[in-house]
């Protein structure tokens, strides 16, 4: 995985959470769709990284002054993470999607 974390390198549990938070998705897959799994995972996901990004600032005011940066560093890290992702079920297309 190219991605590395804003403090350095991934660390070693790194996929054993990833793996865990897609299991919990893919369980909930026995009664919800796709669309509202994968909705409710991404508010998820947003919300913590609001509060995430909350923990690091004294006031409000400091937090707001550093929301645009704020968007900006999530939704950069999003798109390399979904545009590595994608890249990786186009070339493993057959083998991913066996049914």
């Amino acid at each position: 995985m190219s991605q590395k974390l804003r403090n350095g390198e991934l660390d070693d549990n790194f996929f054993n959470r990833v793996d865990d938070h897609i299991n919990l998705s893919n369980e909930q897959l026995k009664y919800e769709t796709r669309g509202r799994v994968s909705a409710s995972m991404m508010y998820s996901v947003a919300r913590y990284n609001a509060w995430v990004s909350a923990c690091g600032w004294s006031n409000a005011e400091e937090m707001k002054s550093a929301k645009e940066e704020t968007l900006q560093y999530f939704v950069d890290e999003y798109r390399k993470m979904l545009n590595e992702n994608l890249d990786d079920y186009i070339e493993n297309f057959e083998s991913y999607m066996k049914y």
